[in-house]
């Protein structure tokens, strides 16, 4: 597997998170799940994504510590 960087975390996410609903201007790092109408669900289909395509798992007890876009996407470079 080729080498992650927090780039391509930030794009993917990003994109991700946009396709459930809210328009891709609003998916700041700054943006919280809540604010963007992110639902539990919706963070469900984010982990997977995480997991597909970094090869990241991220545990329910992770999810809940995340508030913000910019949480997941640094989680989520951190690990992959």
């Amino acid at each position: 597997m080729s080498t992650t960087n927090a780039q391509q975390v930030e794009e993917r996410l990003v994109e991700a998170i946009a396709s459930f609903g809210p328009d891709a201007s609003e998916v700041t790092r700054d943006a919280t799940f809540e604010e963007l109408d992110i639902d539990s669900l919706d963070l469900v289909e984010l982990g997977q994504i995480a997991e597909d395509e970094f090869g990241v798992r991220i545990e329910p007890d992770d999810m809940k510590q995340m508030r913000t876009v910019g949480d997941a996407i640094d989680f989520v470079a951190a690990r992959a």
